[in-house]
């Protein structure tokens, strides 16, 4: 960091620093490329995997814009293969016990 604001402060900057700090934010780069697919994968393979689709299907995100429409509309209008949860039925409440003698 004190490099590059040294580097801003010269009016010629030299060659050799530049690549100094190039080289370093290259791997930083990747990092972020990595942290930012992480959030969108991880999700989607939870969707898929509990609306009954494969999880390998969360992969299209990785495919710009397209990947992710198709993903989208293939959750939204497909049908989910999961079982309804089950309503229970109204359970009067127990009489009161009778008075123990």
């Amino acid at each position: 960091m004190l490099a590059l604001a040294l580097m801003l402060l010269q009016d010629q900057p030299d060659a050799a620093q530049i690549q100094h700090i190039v080289m370093a934010i290259i791997p930083l780069i990747g990092v972020f490329i990595l942290i930012a697919v992480a959030i969108v994968i991880i999700p989607t393979w939870f969707i898929c995997k509990k609306a009954g689709f494969s999880p390998w299907l969360s992969f299209l995100c990785l495919i710009p814009t397209v990947g992710m429409l198709v993903l989208l509309y293939v959750l939204a209008f497909a049908d989910w293969k999961v079982a309804p949860v089950q309503q229970m039925a109204y359970a009067p409440p127990l009489p009161p016990y009778p008075p123990q003698r």
